[in-house]
């Protein structure tokens, strides 16, 4: 049974400071859950946690029921890719090479079949390059294939770092503040394309967002979690957490004067 990941009790200090404390959540199969929390919550710390950057001193992970203990180089293979913030494309690849290198992991050729450009190896590019372009027409960018992502909108290189990373058909998304940087008009239009992930008929994939700005939050999100000072203070709907007096009392309204224009 697909139980999606799990955190449980996580605990994360550096020297003296405790960056999570106790942090458990999860994140089901078909579900955009969001964390929130101001500057220092610790969410970038959890996401580190998720991509084996940090190793928690307390607490465990599991995938599907199945202890996970991840290590950056392994992620694709586990079907979990991360977007970071920014955009983080290679400036010399253009924007289908930059496509074609989230999907890489699943590169049938080995290193001498590429080394020698053996007809196995050739396969594989032209399997890649076309599964490229059809994640950048997916998402409306694939008139861009062949431009450099240094000649683009910020708005169109942030589309190009999505589609690198769903090139990697994952199981499980990390978007860490993809809504940086970004206008009314296309946060909208990322909302609409970060809701239909987990629905999608080919290689659906749950999310779990970072973001500041909460009109993409409360318009995507199934569930939140909120941090604050490394632990969780309220869990639930983007209704309840709303309504919730501890979250408005804390900051919640200062996290929607911060995502105002």
């Amino acid at each position: 049974m697909e139980r999606g990941l799990e955190l449980h009790g996580i605990g994360v200090r550096f020297g003296g400071l405790t960056a999570l404390d106790d942090v458990s959540l999860r994140v089901p199969p078909d579900r955009v859950v969001g964390v929130i929390g101001p500057n220092g919550a610790g969410k970038t710390t959890l996401f580190n946690v998720i991509c084996g950057f940090v190793s928690p001193q307390t607490g465990s992970l599991t995938l599907d029921g199945r202890p996970l203990r991840p290590r950056p180089h392994r992620l694709s293979r586990l079907g979990i890719a991360r977007t970071l913030q920014g955009t983080g494309l290679f400036a010399g690849l253009s924007v289908l090479e930059n496509v074609m290198t989230g999907a890489s992991h699943t590169a049938r050729a080995g290193f001498a079949s590429a080394l020698f450009g053996l007809p196995r190896s050739d396969r594989d590019e032209r399997r890649l390059r076309q599964h490229a372009l059809d994640v950048l027409d997916d998402l409306g960018i694939a008139g861009h294939a062949d431009a450099a992502p240094g000649t683009l909108p910020f708005a169109v290189r942030q589309r190009v770092a999505l589609a690198r990373a769903l090139a990697a058909r994952p199981r499980l998304l990390l978007l860490d503040e993809p809504a940086g940087g970004l206008g009314a008009d296309d946060i909208a239009e990322l909302a609409e394309l970060v809701r239909q992930l987990p629905r999608r008929d080919a290689d659906p994939c749950a999310v779990l967002l970072v973001e500041h700005h909460m009109d993409l939050v409360m318009a995507v999100c199934d569930e939140l979690v909120v941090l604050d000072f490394g632990r969780v203070i309220a869990a639930g709907t983007p209704d309840e957490i709303r309504d919730d007096a501890a979250v408005t009392d804390a900051y919640l309204g200062a996290l929607v004067e911060e995502s105002a224009p």
